[in-house]
């Protein structure tokens, strides 16, 4: 099998973000987050309107949702639901001071027309429940729990694959794994279940390292250099990757591979353990 990928075109997507107003650095509940360390707001709010300037300068539709006051964390839209085929499960928060935010993001999909389905487990989105192929990966170990699994399962009717995580650096399945390819985008014959992915391989239990190597043999493994400057927290149209600068490993085997990776340097949200696709929700209609 060729490991140089089709120039496929990219898809439109369709995003959901939450401007970081108010985004701060108030509790410490993953190992990025210090007490010591300051926020420069407005450094931050000007590197998220750059990525989403940058999101529709390449074609894709960027809705919000209104920040509130007392939710410093809101921005990190992804951890808000996971959207399959119109359909929206929710969150529930693991950290208590991020409950408030299911709410918030429960209202605007309910104003836009969705029905969302709440979960009775710790589940936090996009954060732990990635689409790649035909499956949705879902990580477990730090936040969202196995139970939540099966309530994606039993909710979206798509196998879901359990995958543990073992490194808090990685604590959301987002830090450590992404899908280059979407659900919809035209299938490669070499690779007829579709999905091809980039991850960091020892954030993961020995097993499910190997579920991964049987599910996907071409993916794409970042080092932890690579891991770290949140190069793994990026956002795939099918063609282009919205990626970390710092990231300058994954970008050449991306580059090799035939996608094009868009550099947008969201370095002030990796304070509070984010990037790119934390900011980013995708609505999958």
């Amino acid at each position: 099998m060729s490991r140089r990928k089709r120039r496929y075109p990219s898809v439109p997507r369709r995003y959901l973000v939450c401007e970081p107003r108010y985004f701060d650095v108030q509790y410490a509940i993953n190992p990025w987050m210090r007490d010591d360390v300051r926020v420069d707001t407005a450094l931050a709010i000007a590197q998220w309107q750059n990525l989403i300037e940058t999101y529709r300068a390449h074609g894709h539709t960027v809705e919000t949702v209104p920040p509130v006051p007392g939710l410093p964390d809101m921005v990190f839209a992804a951890n808000s639901a996971l959207v399959v085929a119109g359909r929206v499960l929710g969150s529930h928060f693991h950290a208590e001071q991020r409950r408030p935010e299911s709410a918030e993001y429960e209202t605007w999909f309910k104003a836009a027309g969705y029905d969302v389905h709440r979960p009775e487990s710790v589940c936090e989105g996009e954060g732990d429940l990635v689409p790649a192929g035909r499956y949705v990966l879902a990580g477990s170990g730090f936040r969202t729990t196995r139970a939540a699994h099966d309530e994606a399962q039993e909710f979206f009717g798509v196998p879901v694959i359990g995958l543990r995580l073992v490194d808090p650096y990685f604590y959301h399945l987002d830090t450590a794994l992404f899908a280059l390819d979407h659900p919809d985008d035209p299938v490669d014959p070499d690779d007829p279940d579709g999905g091809t992915i980039a991850y960091y391989p020892e954030a993961f239990s020995a097993g499910s390292r190997e579920v991964l190597a049987r599910l996907f043999p071409s993916a794409v493994l970042a080092t932890r250099d690579d891991a770290m400057a949140f190069g793994l927290n990026s956002v795939s149209d099918g063609r282009h990757v919205f990626v970390a600068p710092q990231a300058t490993g994954l970008i050449a085997q991306l580059t090799h591979r035939g996608y094009v990776p868009v550099p947008v340097d969201l370095s002030e949200f990796h304070k509070a353990g984010g990037g790119i696709k934390c900011c980013t929700q995708e609505i999958r209609s």
